[in-house]
C-alpha cells in the first residue's frame, strides 16, 4: 500500500507541472498536500469497506456451519415443520347403519381415523408410516382398537428396482393397498374383499417390485403369515372371515414358517387394469402338540377394472385353501366354527358419473357379489356355509377431491335380517 501512495504522488506530480509556471512553489506545495490527504481518506475507506466484508463473510461461514443443527432441533420440536421432505396424510370415516327388519339394532360408528407419515431421506430412499384407530375408543372395556397399519423402508435403485423391508400392505386384489374411503364405492368396504381377502392386510418382510414401460408391473416379497393355531372354534369370527380370525398383523408374529407372494398387474391400455396375486405359506409353525404343524393356507385373485369416460367398471374373484387340517378338525367336534379347506368369493360392480359441477360430483353404482367362508370341510361331516349373496346399490357425493358421502342400501339373500340403510362420511388427504 505504501508503494502505491508513493506512485500516486508521483503521478499527481506530474499533473501538477504544468501548472507551475503560473504558481508558486507554495501553491504547488499546498495543492500536493490536499492531494496526499484525498488519496489518504481513499485508502482508509478502502480498508474500512475489506473489513466489514470479512466480518460478513465470517458471518455467513458460522451461520452455515450451525444451520443443519437448527434444522434438526426444529425438526425433533414440531413435526409440522419438517419441510418439504416429510408429508403429514389422514384418512377416516363416520358411519350409520339402519337395519330394515329390526331399527333397533341401528348404530353409528367412528369406525376409523388413520394417520400417516412419510419421509423422504433422499430422491430414493424414503420411510412410510400408518397409524390407525378404530371404533373411537381404545381400552381394556371397548372395542376399540390402535394398531400400526404400516411400517417400512423403501429404497429405489438406478434400474427402476424397488425394495421395502418392515410392516407393509400385501398386493391382493383391488381394495387391500388402495382402502381410503374416497376410492371405494359404498359405506363398507365390500364383503369380497373383507372376508375373503382380509381388509388392510399387512405382514411384516421384505418385499421387492418394478414397472415397466409397457404397462406390466410386479410384486413379490418374503413375509410372515398366518397363524393356524389362534383359530377359536369356539367362537363366530372364524365364520365371518376365516383369515382375519387368524392375522399376525406384525404383533410378535411367529416366523418359523415365513410365506411367499407376488403379484402381477397390467396397465398397458388408458383406463384398463388387469391382474392377479397369490400368497402361500405355512400356518402350524411347527407348534408342539398342535394337529395341523404342516397347515398350508393359500389364497390367490384375479381382477379388473376399466374405466372408460364416465363409467367405472369393476369385478373380482378370490379363493383361499387352508390344506392339512383332518387332524386339527377333529379335536373341534361339537365347537361351532371348525377350519374351512377351502373358502371363496366374486363379484362385478359398476358405476356412472351421473353429475359432476364445479367441485361436485355425484356417481351412484350397483353391485353385486357373492361369497362363502365355509365353502368345505376336512375331517368332520360337516354342511357347507351358505353362499351369500348380495345386491348394493347406492351413490357416492364428493366434494372436491378428499372428501365424500356416501349413501347405499345392501340386500341380503340368505340372511334377509342384515338387509340395511348405510349412511357414511369420509375424508382422505
Amino acid at each position: 500500500m505504501r508503494k502505491n501512495f508513493k506512485a500516486q504522488a508521483i503521478a499527481l506530480t506530474m499533473m501538477a507541472m504544468p501548472l507551475m509556471a503560473s504558481a508558486s512553489e507554495a501553491d504547488l506545495l499546498k495543492r500536493l498536500d490536499r492531494m496526499a490527504e484525498e488519496v489518504e481518506q481513499l485508502r482508509a475507506e478502502l480498508a474500512a469497506t475489506r473489513k466489514k466484508t470479512d466480518t460478513v463473510e465470517q458471518r455467513q461461514d458460522a451461520l452455515a456451519a450451525v444451520a443443519p443443527v437448527a434444522s434438526t432441533e426444529v425438526a425433533s420440536a414440531s413435526p409440522m415443520s419438517l419441510g418439504p421432505n416429510t408429508v403429514l396424510s389422514s384418512y377416516g370415516e363416520v358411519n350409520y347403519s339402519r337395519p330394515s327388519k329390526d331399527a333397533s339394532r341401528s348404530k353409528a360408528d367412528v369406525a376409523r381415523a388413520v394417520i400417516g407419515i412419510t419421509h423422504r431421506f433422499d430422491e430414493k430412499t424414503k420411510m412410510v408410516a400408518e397409524f390407525e384407530w378404530e371404533h373411537a375408543v381404545t381400552s381394556a372395556t371397548d372395542k376399540g382398537e390402535t394398531a400400526v397399519e404400516q411400517l417400512y423402508i423403501e429404497r429405489e435403485f438406478n434400474n427402476g428396482l424397488r425394495a421395502k423391508g418392515g410392516l407393509f400392505l400385501i398386493p391382493a386384489g383391488l381394495l387391500n393397498t388402495n382402502h381410503e374411503p374416497t376410492a371405494y364405492y359404498g359405506v363398507f368396504r365390500n364383503f369380497v374383499e373383507t372376508a375373503i381377502i382380509p381388509s388392510t392386510w399387512r405382514e411384516a418382510g421384505l418385499g421387492l417390485s418394478s414397472t415397466f414401460d409397457n404397462g406390466l408391473s410386479w410384486d413379490t416379497g418374503l413375509t410372515t403369515g398366518f397363524d393356524l393355531t389362534k383359530w377359536d372354534a369356539s367362537s363366530t369370527d372364524g365364520r365371518t372371515s376365516p383369515l382375519s380370525s387368524i392375522h399376525q398383523e406384525g404383533q410378535q408374529a411367529k416366523s418359523r414358517d415365513l410365506s411367499v407372494f407376488g403379484a402381477l398387474n397390467w396397465r398397458g391400455v388408458p383406463g384398463l387394469l388387469l391382474g392377479g396375486s397369490v400368497f402361500t405359506g405355512k400356518a402350524g409353525h411347527k407348534t408342539a402338540d398342535f394337529a395341523a404343524q404342516d397347515a398350508r393356507i393359500t389364497i390367490w385373485d384375479l381382477h379388473a377394472r376399466y374405466t372408460p369416460g364416465k363409467w367405472d367398471l369393476s369385478a373380482l374373484y378370490a379363493r383361499g385353501t387352508i390344506s392339512n387340517t383332518t387332524a386339527l378338525n377333529q379335536t373341534f367336534a361339537g365347537q361351532p366354527t371348525p377350519v374351512p379347506s377351502s373358502f371363496y368369493g366374486w363379484y362385478a360392480q359398476a358405476a356412472y358419473q351421473l353429475w359432476k359441477s364445479s367441485d361436485y360430483t355425484l356417481t351412484p353404482f350397483l353391485r353385486f357379489e357373492k361369497y362363502n367362508t365355509g365353502n368345505s370341510y376336512s375331517g368332520l361331516n360337516i354342511a357347507t356355509g351358505p353362499n351369500e349373496g348380495v345386491w348394493t346399490i347406492g351413490t357416492n357425493f364428493n366434494i372436491g377431491e378428499g372428501v365424500v358421502l356416501k349413501a347405499d342400501y345392501q340386500k341380503f339373500k340368505q340372511d334377509k335380517t342384515r338387509d340395511r340403510l348405510d349412511l357414511g362420511l369420509g375424508y382422505d388427504f
